[in-house]
């Protein structure tokens, strides 16, 4: 079966683990911080702090931003669950915004109109979750004047978006947001096998993140607080942490994998815009995009339209029934059954129910070959034509 998303490993990505295999650090040595240092540099921000998954980064980033019971925290319905679970995992509630229908991102209009509405009421959230959906960059200018307009903290969900860029400046800047996050999983742009990364400018926040993915305990003595020079030994718990380090093997695959950024991104876009030539005139929309931004194309988003001869669920059957591996992104959050559980209900959000009902990732990624795609082309075309 064709796959929807598939790594691409490389024999200088397996040295480069090998390398480290060989070397005297398997952990908590120097290749992360190198990693974290060129990630850092190729998206122009001041610090960046490599986890062991972006679910992990997300949940630092929350804490660092003192996220806790009492708090309110606002995401997209139409992402993966752990967009939502970070701010549960700090105690603090969690709230939707609608998304707009061509983009699958969180609709600024929406956004605009429950901020309002929640100022009023005196329920701010104290930050906003934003997503890149499939690696295509929400409008940030946007967002980041209605986040300071009303005082609220902006986390970039940028897990799909690595080599994306905004207003021409490359995704993970920082410029609109307090902290953006990135994931590493095989079907991501690059991988570390599993891993994340959250990137800020605000070095309080950056040393806060440090702190809480190793257990909350530094080593740095200008920071202790009981400090004893006859002690070189020591070091300090002074938050309750977790363990949500990288280990050096995984970062030297994901700074290997870094080296190929561009060209993966450029790959996934030739392939999209494959895609989309050969799909103009069917009964089936691809992501919108605009010129302002350039998507990373984590995934291939696609909607089948209602004067198709097949619908979604069809299409999906056939397709896979056919070994080609499509797939879906992703079932609204807030109709999960634990969310469920929360009091949400079907029509709470109405545009990211209609977009479930007809979305569609086609496949999607360096390595997949000419043949291939004219194969999933032609069927698709065969199918809805």
């Amino acid at each position: 079966m064709i796959p929807y998303g598939k790594q691409q490993i490389t024999e200088q990505d397996i040295d480069a683990v090998v390398n480290v295999l060989k070397s005297d650090f398997l952990t908590q040595g120097p290749i992360v911080n190198r990693f974290e240092q060129a990630v850092a540099g190729k998206c122009q921000a001041k610090f960046a702090l490599a986890t062991n998954s972006a679910t992990s980064a997300l949940h630092i980033a929350c804490l660092a931003l003192d996220i806790g019971q009492g708090d309110i925290v606002w995401t997209s319905p139409i992402s993966f669950v752990a967009s939502a679970n970070c701010a549960l995992y700090c105690g603090a509630d969690i709230d939707f915004v609608d998304i707009e229908r061509n983009t699958a991102n969180m609709s600024t209009s929406a956004l605009a109109e429950k901020l309002a509405l929640a100022k009023i009421q005196g329920k701010l959230p104290k930050a906003i979750i934003v997503v890149h959906m499939a690696g295509l960059s929400c409008d940030m200018a946007k967002i980041g004047a209605l986040a300071r307009q009303y005082q609220v903290k902006i986390i970039e969900d940028a897990s799909h978006a690595i080599g994306g860029a905004y207003q021409y400046t490359p995704v993970g800047n920082c410029q609109f947001s307090d902290i953006c996050v990135f994931s590493f999983h095989p079907v991501k742009v690059i991988t570390s096998a599993e891993g994340g990364m959250a990137l800020t400018n605000c070095e309080t926040l950056a040393h806060k993140m440090e702190m809480y993915r190793s257990h909350g305990i530094t080593k740095d003595t200008t920071q202790f607080q009981q400090f004893s020079p006859n002690e070189p030994w020591r070091y300090e718990q002074q938050l309750l942490g977790f363990n949500y380090r990288m280990s050096d093997l995984h970062a030297a695959l994901g700074l290997s994998q870094l080296n190929k950024l561009d060209d993966f991104v450029a790959q996934r876009n030739a392939l999209a815009q494959n895609y989309r030539n050969a799909f103009a005139g069917l009964p089936i929309k691809c992501q919108q995009q605009n010129d302002l931004t350039l998507s990373a194309y984590h995934l291939m988003l696609c909607q089948v339209e209602s004067k198709s001869k097949l619908d979604r669920d069809a299409l999906f059957n056939t397709l896979r029934a056919q070994d080609i591996g499509c797939q879906i992104h992703y079932i609204p959050i807030h109709l999960q059954p634990y969310f469920q559980q929360l009091g949400y209900r079907q029509g709470d959000f109405p545009v990211a129910e209609q977009y479930y009902q007809t979305c569609i990732s086609l496949p999607l990624f360096p390595g997949l070959d000419k043949v291939s795609q004219t194969q999933i082309i032609e069927t698709v075309k065969k199918l809805l034509s």
